[in-house]
């Protein structure tokens, strides 16, 4: 596990790729395996791209998005063939989604509440660190006239979560909003393959899917982020930091860090497992 105390938005994390929209950059290569090819991706630093094993073929799989440039995807081949795993295209741009599932706001930017957590009687936020990084004061609304609290605590890159104390009277129960209505959440879990998930944010709704893959790495142009939950879930800009969730059981297992794609054609999904951020900070939820 690494961590960062800044927190930068540099893979572009929407990977909003439809279900069966990725398509393979080159032939599936015959080559044999690398020893590690974990070790090989490790050392891949181009933005653009993301890496982790697929479930669904038993293989490491290295996704490239569209602003990898030809000659960068000829040496990201080149890798993929040493290691010996599949190479992919996933149409748009991976991208960090700056822009709970209701709005925040603050320097600009909105993104939305991931959990309403706590230490003690102490209360907090818990969304995206590319989102704390933005403002030390966030608002509950656009106008930046009814105060949400203070930035306290930002993981970026490396992890991508951020905290913000509670110092305004806004209520804040342990639930998601669900566009209309609201969901009882009851704690923290965690995420597995096959999976049936939802994810909430301000832009976009409530949108549904599974989980396609686990301990995921993604290349954003501000920095490497690691472990992450993959999805086939789509989410657009200011979704960013909004809860990965299990609707019948009220449990929460990441917050959106980013992806590519978008709601009209789909795309893929990437989150922060909550359980991390919980354990880094001393937290509970509810």
């Amino acid at each position: 596990m690494r961590r960062s105390p800044l927190v930068a938005l540099v893979l572009t994390i929407l990977l909003f790729v439809a279900p069966g929209a990725a398509q393979a950059a080159a032939p599936d290569r015959a080559a044999a395996p690398a020893a590690d090819p974990a070790a090989l991706l490790t050392g891949v630093r181009t933005a653009g791209t993301a890496w982790g094993l697929d479930p669904a073929t038993g293989r490491m799989t290295l996704t490239v998005d569209d602003t990898v440039a030809s000659g960068e995807l000829a040496a990201l081949r080149a890798v993929a063939d040493r290691a010996g795993v599949l190479l992919r295209h996933a149409p748009g741009t991976l991208r960090p989604l700056i822009a709970g599932g209701q709005g925040i706001y603050g320097g600009g930017t909105r993104c939305s509440l991931g959990a309403n957590a706590r230490s003690g009687s102490t209360y907090y936020v818990i969304t995206a660190g590319h989102c704390t990084t933005a403002a030390a004061t966030w608002y509950a609304d656009s106008a930046q006239t009814t105060v949400l609290g203070t930035r306290t605590a930002t993981s970026y890159p490396g992890d991508d979560y951020g905290l913000i104390r509670y110092t305004g009277r806004i209520a804040h129960p342990s639930a998601v909003y669900t566009y209309p209505g609201l969901l009882t959440i009851n704690g923290p879990g965690n995420a597995y393959v096959g999976q049936a998930v939802c994810r909430s944010g301000v832009t976009t709704g409530v949108r549904c899917g599974t989980v396609t893959g686990l301990n995921q790495t993604v290349n954003y142009a501000t920095g490497v982020i690691y472990g992450l939950i993959r999805t086939n879930i789509c989410a657009e800009p200011g979704d960013s930091g909004g809860p990965l969730y299990v609707a019948s059981t009220g449990t929460i297992i990441g917050i959106l860090s980013g992806g590519s794609g978008n709601c009209t054609s789909g795309g893929t999904t990437y989150y922060q497992p909550i359980a991390e951020v919980l354990s880094a900070y001393g937290l509970t939820l509810p």
